[in-house]
């Protein structure tokens, strides 16, 4: 073993020179060393990947147009598609591209100029391999896996269901043994859709093309003693009895409706779409005054329910079925509306009511298995109202839905059931079950028909990703689809700028 001292002592002599050989071998063998330990960290620890595809938007985005609303200027990305440019597949060009019809997740305006805009890459993540060596996948955890149709190929989903468990979805829940599999709370953020944002108001709402029709404000103030400040359409306003409740009621004839639509998918699909009922309503209000509250009105099937705060910071959840309202949950707080804004959010999501008024939450569970939410009719739609009584100020209105599985795929002829209501599947050990987020655009195990390719002639069940495909969980966006410099009248061939503020996070489940 050399000393230091003594090797310090060495360069200090008058003739001391540097054996430059040596030299020459130890930088040689850091740079091997180097080399080894990224190669064992990339093949074992952690990768990069390039998200190719649209199945997993808006959690994860593929290639796509990234764009604002001419009419609102709502953001929203449409997936592109290099087949329909006659490019080769997984291609993204550098250059300007023309864009097909889309349509604006807020107001509903369709675009269909044909302009063209420039294409973002997929974004880019880091995906922490061999996790699953050693512990369980969590339901809700978004996975890398070869796929079992074409094993070179990677595909990213979000796993599901897991050995031994059985899976069945019902009208877009995902349900596990019987029992709804309920989000967590940062999963479930992700996973909200736009269905309209008040914020957002076109410029020119005569054009008619806002879902066929002009637009209008699709919050209905008639009947009630809500108006719309003429000077400021994003705000509306309440004087009335502080025991008259008035409704602000969403008309889903003036607005977009509740079906499953995704800005990022072809505009025609959503027109065949089920309605989601499972809905969030926010906004933020000041009262004027000592007395009076505010609330939002959700309905479910055939049942309404109501979330209201009053300005001495009493909260309840009610429900009203058949005529007949019944108390559900209620607290006391100290929480008082008036003199600055409060935000108010009430979601009706998973079989469980969720009520926030500032910084205090009630919460109410409707049950876990299919019918305790009260006998299903997909066939009636859901409705919206805000509700208020006293002197109010309302901003920031917003609605939004909960991201609904589709099921029960036709394909030439045949329709295919797999894990829907009425047809479970049961997973044998070392099987899992995994879907899109995107869900109506996602190739996953509801419509493999083929068995899944192993070694040696080994072949997978239908419908199932085996252990042996796991390759990792996708944990950080560290590249999303960035910027692209402007050189005189053109812009650079590459996306160079990073887009920082969509750098996040990917939150996975836990296990429940």
């Amino acid at each position: 073993m050399v000393n230091i001292a003594d090797t310090e002592k060495k360069g200090t002599g008058s003739g001391s020179g540097k054996n430059w050989a040596e030299e020459v071998v130890n930088t040689v063998e850091w740079l091997v060393t180097a080399f080894i330990l990224a190669f064992v960290f990339r093949a074992f620890v952690m990768e990069a990947f390039r998200i190719p595809t649209g199945s997993m938007a808006d959690t994860l985005m593929g290639a796509h147009f990234r764009l604002r609303c001419r009419q609102c200027g709502f953001p929203y990305e449409y997936g592109f598609v290099p087949e329909r440019y006659r490019l080769l597949k997984d291609n993204v060009p550098a250059g300007a591209m023309g864009l097909p019809p889309t349509r604006c997740p807020s107001c509903g305006f369709i675009d269909n100029t044909g302009r063209a805009e420039e294409v973002s890459n997929g974004d880019r993540i880091l995906v922490l391999k061999c996790i699953y060596q050693f512990v369980e996948p969590k339901r809700w955890d978004v996975v890398v896996f070869k796929n079992p149709l074409e094993p070179p190929i990677n595909f990213i989903k979000r796993m599901i269901a897991r050995p031994g468990e059985t899976v069945e979805i019902i009208d877009g829940d995902v349900y596990i043994n019987g029992l709804i599999a309920r989000k967590p709370p940062k999963v479930q953020e992700e996973l909200w859709m736009p269905v309209y944002d008040n914020d957002y108001q076109p410029a020119l709402p005569d054009e008619g093309t806002f879902n066929g029709h002009n637009w209008k404000q699709p919050f209905v103030t008639a009947g009630s003693l809500w108006k719309e400040d003429p000077a400021n359409p994003v705000l509306f306003s309440l004087d009335s009895p502080a025991d008259q409740v008035n409704a602000l009621a969403y008309d889903t004839k003036l607005g977009n409706d509740f079906r499953t639509a995704y800005a990022y998918n072809d505009v025609d699909d959503y027109r065949n779409m089920p309605v989601c009922s499972d809905l969030m309503a926010s906004f933020y209000v000041i009262c004027k005054g000592d007395e009076g509250g505010a609330g939002i009105s959700l309905s479910k099937y055939q049942t309404i329910y109501k979330a209201w705060v009053d300005n001495k910071g009493k909260m309840k959840i009610s429900r009203t079925f058949g005529g007949s309202e019944t108390e559900l949950a209620s607290k006391e707080t100290a929480l008082v509306l008036s003199g600055r804004p409060v935000r108010i959010k009430f979601a009706n999501v998973d079989h469980q009511l969720v009520f926030e008024a500032g910084s205090e939450k009630l919460s109410y569970d409707l049950g876990l298995r299919p019918g305790d939410a009260g006998e299903r009719k997909t066939n009636i739609e859901p409705r919206v109202e805000i509700l208020g009584s006293g002197k109010l100020t309302l901003s920031h209105l917003s609605i939004v839905r909960d991201t609904y599985y589709t099921s029960g795929r036709e394909r030439q002829g045949r329709k295919i059931l797999r894990a829907d209501e009425g047809s479970p599947l049961t997973l044998k050990a070392d099987q899992y079950f995994v879907l899109g987020d995107n869900s109506p655009n996602s190739e996953d195990c509801r419509w493999w028909e083929s068995k899944g390719i192993g070694n040696n002639g080994r072949e997978y069940d239908e419908g199932i990703v085996p252990r042996d495909y796991l390759v990792g969980k996708a944990v950080f966006v560290y590249w999303p689809g960035g910027f692209r410099p402007s050189i005189g009248q053109s812009s650079f061939p590459f996306a160079i700028i990073p887009n920082v503020g969509k750098m996040r996070f990917i939150f996975g489940g836990r296990d429940n």
